[in-house]
This record gives structure tokens, sequence and C-alpha cells, in this order.
């Protein structure tokens, strides 16, 4: 080995040479990634809090946060009047439905024709607008293989300079076999796609909206979606894995909220044991602070007692993962045993609160933690549908392997909830397999132990599942951020002292400057960092505001669902600006398509810049800078005759 050349580097030289086998192919990379570099970087939004809220989130990609349809009333200035822009944007936002209402028209074959052709050059002036930020390879791999010479021949008909007849012939021989509409279709995902870079979703994809397998569905169809895990991501990821307090609680919300629809037609799973034990066991009670939200097909009555069984499986099932796990401190959040039967009583924290409900036929005095026969059986059979939900495994096992507790993406720092301190902004730590972690070293840990309770399996379920647990609801988890989760206060307890949860010190650090500044350094961001967290709803209502004090702090929780108040934020963050989309509400697909139906948001520039950031200026530009450098070695290695080209 020539001495100029470490162990190391030949290492990597060998393992770059199976896909670069000559010095021209070594070299023709480092070149396309060198121009890469000089390239705009590409826009990431950044959504948080989707809780389930299927509907919105659909129309927020789909109209890339409100971008597309001024960009639409800029190319199209002088061209399409105001109809025929809002008609474009339609077959933009919703192709198929689009499609479907205008099935009578598009039954006329010239009509039809006349139509795809029009729509189809329409959108790729559009496509070539977009594309500018791109490179060609990146363009390339967004184009579908059935449409990639079409949609190539689009691309570049105003510069082959041969008229439209080229195309239209190939139009043509696609609509023989019905096949033309599809490509209205792909040319319309291609849009969306080249609109956005990288789509982050900040936590919380579940719970009180509808159908949380529809968020995901949608999800796992976009070419690039990354996650940083929420608290509510996690209960899920538990409930998948058979963790029976987890599923309790998945069910419970699931319950409270009225969205079975999502557990029985979106993943299959049974409630028929919980019903069950709801008509039998809790056969005469009337539930009343049980009662749902919302309205179902199910009887009001019948939902009520579904949930209050439910609820006190989980508070005992709680009580057993706790006393597993004394080293987490959570002891104070075992009520059960405080409850005293006789005097319709419990004490909460060395204060004794009269109980709101006194029906408890599940809870034996002698251990109050253990299961009824019923429940046993019921949590047996439910325990056995989450972990057999093929559907369930592929939604959970995506958003685990796309997932991460925290990322940073051109100076922005995100994660979902805080990173615990104390009240003077000290990290607090965190017993982690026997030795202590904060700050940065226990948001790996935690990381490290989620991939490593999903590469186990529900076969293998142990301490690692327990761990999920806790960052639902822990006082120390990143998940969480309070010193309670007032679950069962909120059900049998008056007092609204004793339901009050309060938040980690970091919310309120937030607004300082230098503390965000040394939270940002800390996650691997020293220079003119933005923190963004979602999970605590801005209540704006209440005067409250996304930006904090310090300028250098985001919450984009917005109220995105319709139970926390219908509004949301993306945080786009763009070439020349970092900007925030406040949104509203959304009604239907039908009145896109009919009325001109959108979400156009308020957008409010955070921080602007003198100059468009560059691929060079980013993260994605540090990494292509090392693999030029490491393209380099491998061409002084050719060059030395440390290896040899591989000529076909």
């Amino acid at each position: 080995m020539p001495a100029s050349f470490s162990p190391g580097e030949m290492t990597l030289a060998h393992a770059l040479a199976k896909s670069y086998p000559t010095v021209g192919a070594a070299v023709a990379e480092a070149a396309a990634l060198s121009a890469t570099l000089t390239l705009p970087k590409g826009v990431v939004h950044v959504v948080s809090d989707v809780h389930g809220e299927y509907k919105k989130l659909r129309h927020i990609i789909n109209n890339a946060s409100g971008s597309l349809r001024p960009l639409i009333n800029r190319v199209f200035a002088n061209r399409l009047d105001e109809a025929e822009q809002q008609a474009l944007l339609a077959v933009l936002y919703y192709p198929r439905e689009m499609i479907e209402h205008l099935g009578g028209q598009l039954a006329q074959e010239e009509w039809r024709r006349a139509w795809v052709r029009t729509t189809l050059r329409r959108q790729f002036d559009v496509v070539r607008e977009l594309a500018r930020g791109y490179s060609h390879r990146h363009v390339t791999r967004l184009l579908p293989p059935e449409f990639k010479e079409l949609f190539e021949e689009l691309h570049d008909e105003p510069a082959a300079g041969r008229g439209t007849k080229y195309v239209d012939a190939m139009l043509d021989a696609l609509a023989a076999h019905r096949r033309d509409l599809a490509a209205v279709r792909a040319a319309s995902r291609l849009i969306r796609n080249l609109s956005v870079l990288e789509l982050v979703v900040a936590g919380d994809l579940g719970d009180r909206g509808a159908r949380i397998d529809k968020v995901i569905d949608y999800l796992m169809v976009q070419p690039n979606v990354s996650f940083t895990w929420g608290n509510h991501d996690v209960s899920w990821m538990g409930a998948c894995l058979g963790h029976d307090a987890l599923i309790a609680t998945v069910i419970r919300i699931s319950l409270r909220y009225r969205r079975l629809s999502q557990l029985e037609e979106g993943y299959g799973l049974i409630m028929a044991p919980l019903e069950k034990l709801a008509r039998t066991v809790y056969a005469d009670d009337p539930a009343e602070r049980f009662k749902t939200k919302g309205t179902g097909l199910r009887d009001d009555l019948l939902m009520a007692r579904m949930q209050k069984a439910i609820a006190i499986m989980q508070f005992k099932l709680e009580g057993q993962v706790s006393r597993r796990h004394p080293e987490w401190n959570m002891g104070h959040r075992d009520l059960l045993h405080r409850i005293n039967k006789k005097e319709g009583t419990v004490e909460i924290e060395g204060r004794v609160y009269p109980l709101l409900d006194t029906h408890l036929p599940t809870i034996e005095e002698s251990d109050p933690y253990a299961l009824s026969v019923d429940e046993q059986a019921c949590m047996e059979r439910l325990r056995q549908s989450f972990v057999t939900s093929a559907r369930l495994w592929q939604h959970m096992n995506y958003v685990t392997r796309r997932g991460m507790m925290y990322m940073t993406r051109d100076q922005a720092v995100i994660f979902h909830a805080c990173l615990p301190v104390d009240e003077a902004g000290n990290f607090l730590s965190l017993e982690v397999e026997g030795q202590e972690r904060a700050g940065r070293e226990l948001f790996d840990a935690l990381d490290s132990i989620i991939r490593r309770a999903f590469r186990k399996g529900a076969e293998a379920l142990d301490a690692d599942a327990d761990w999920l647990w806790y960052l639902w609801t822990g006082p120390v988890s990143p998940f969480f951020g309070k010193d309670k989760m007032a679950t069962f206060e909120n059900y049998f307890v008056e007092d609204k002292d004793a339901r009050k949860e309060h938040k980690n010190p970091y919310f309120k650090l937030m607004h300082d400057a230098d503390f965000c500044r040394r939270v940002a350094a800390e996650l691997g961001v020293a220079d003119n960092a933005l923190i963004v967290n979602g999970h605590v709803p801005v209540k704006i209502e209440k005067g409250e505001a996304p930006v904090k004090q310090g300028g250098n702090a985001v919450t984009i929780d917005g109220a995105f669902s319709e139970a926390y108040g219908d509004r949301g934020y993306t945080l786009i963050l763009a070439p020349d600006r970092i900007a925030l989309a406040e949104h509203y509400h959304f009604e239907s697909v039908r009145d896109a398509i009919t009325a001109g139906a959108d979400i156009m948001p308020q957008v409010s520039t955070l921080r602007s810049y003198d100059s468009p950031r560059l691929v060079a200026d980013t993260e994605q530009g540090a990494l292509l800078r090392e693999q030029i450098a490491a393209l380099h070695l491998l061409v002084r290695a050719y060059e030395e005759g440390a290896l040899s080209e591989t000529v076909a």
C-alpha cells in the first residue's frame, strides 16, 4: 500500500470504487456534486401536532402550504383569467377528484384530448419554473417511470423547436389505452414534489383528530418525509409493540374523541372485548364523568362505559409499570391505592379530595393495581389484536425509521417538546441504563432505546418498551415536559388545582435568547440558530404568539386539529427567508374543486437573508463536501496506482 494513504483512506477508496470504477466516473460525480453546492437550498416545510387531522394535512401538502397559488398567479399572470387559474389549481391539488368532477365532459373524446394537452402543457410551465432550483438528476429521480420519456419531452418542448406534434402523438397513444388522465395526475404529483424538498413533522401524528392511519398513509407516498417523535407518537408505537398501558392509553383517547374508526377500519383492531366488559361489569354505571366528545354510530352511554372501563385498566397498568421502575420516581402518580372507597375520597400529594365517581367495581383494596379476571381477558384479546395488525406495524415501523429525537435543518434545531431543565436552566439528568444522562446525551440514549425496541418487536417485549410509556408521560421526558399527566384528576376530582399540570421551566426560558443559544449549541448549531418546537398549542386568542420574546425560538403547534382550535402553522425554511404560515379551517375537497376553497395562510417573515442561501450553506452542503473530498481521494488512489480502474 502506498505510504501516502492510510488504512482508513484505502478502506474508503475500495468502498467507493464499487460505485465509481474509473477516474472518469469519480471525477464526473465530484463535478456534479460541486455544481449542486451552487444551487439554492431546497425548501423545507415543518409542521407539528397534526393529531389525526388528515383532511387539512392533505390540503396543506397539496397546496404546498399556500405557495402554489401565488406561483400560478405569477406564471400565468397575462395568460389565464381567474377562473382558468382556479381550474388549474384544482387539478394540481386534487387531480383524481377533479377528473371525476369533469366526468361528463371527459367522456367526449375531442374535449378530453384538448383538455389533456392543454392541462399538461400548463402543468409543465409550472414544472420548468420549479425545476430551476434543482439539479437535473434530482428532477429525473422524481419522474414516474411510466411517464419518464413523456415528461422529459414536455419539459424540453419549448426549447426543442419542433412544435407540438411529437408530444401530441405520444398523448394520443396514451389516450388509446386510457392512460392520458393518469399522466395528468402524475404531473400534479410531480409539481407538489418539486414545491417542497422535504416535509418535516415535528411530532404527534395522531389522537384527537379523526384518522392517524390516513395521515400516515398520505405521508408515506410523499417523496421525502422526516419526523421528530412526540409523546403521542411513542404511545402508538408502544401500543403497536403490545405494551398494555399504552394500548389502554391509545384506546381511551380514541374513545374520548369518538375516533374508533381509526382503530377498527384503519387498523382492523377489535373493540368487542372492551364493549363486552362495558356491557357486563359496567352495565348499570351512568359513567357521567366519561361522556365522549363528538358523535358516532355507537350508543353514547355505551361509549362512556367503554371509556371508563379502559381508563381504569390504564391506571392499573400504569401503576404496574411505575412499580417496575422505582428509579423513575413516578410513585406519586400511583393513585388507586390512595382511594378510600368507604369515604369516597382519594389522597393526592398529601391532600384528600372527594371522588366525583365512586363506582369502581374492579378495584380491590388488597391489590388495586391487579386486573380483574374480566379485565385480564379483555386486555389479552386487545393486545393480540394490536400486535397482529400488519398495517399498524407497517405504519409505526415507518414512523420509527423516518423519525428521530431531534434534527437540524439549515440553522433550525427541531424537536417536539423540550430539553428538560431546572429553574436555573441547567439540563436535567435521567438515569438511562445505569448512567445519568442530560442534554444531547439524553436525546441520543433515548433515540437508541426506541430503535432497539422496534428491532426486537412485540415478541421480545421488555424494559425498552416501558421507556416508551415513560416518554409518553414522565416528568423528565423530552416529549412531555410536565410534572404529571392529570388524567385521573380530570375524571375524578373537581378541584382545578389538583388537575393543574406544571410545565418544565424550559417553556418559560424559551423567551430568553441566551438560554436558546445554549440549547442550540448543545444540539450542534452554534451560530444564529432557531429552536423549533411543537407540543404546546399557541393560544392566540389569549394573546400568545408563536415567536418567543428572545426571537430565536418558535412554537409551531398552532392547534392543527378541530379538537384544539382548527388552525396550525407551517414553518417554511426557504433560500431567501424563514417564514411562518398560519393556517385555518379547511372545509372540503368538493368545495376546493367547485368553489375554489383553499387555505391561503397568513405568512410572516421571521428571518430574511441578504442573498439566497445555497446548498453550500446548509447541513446537506457539508455532507456533499465530504463526499467530494472522498471522491478526490479515490481519484488520487487511481492516479497513484493504489487502486486499479475497472474498465468494462
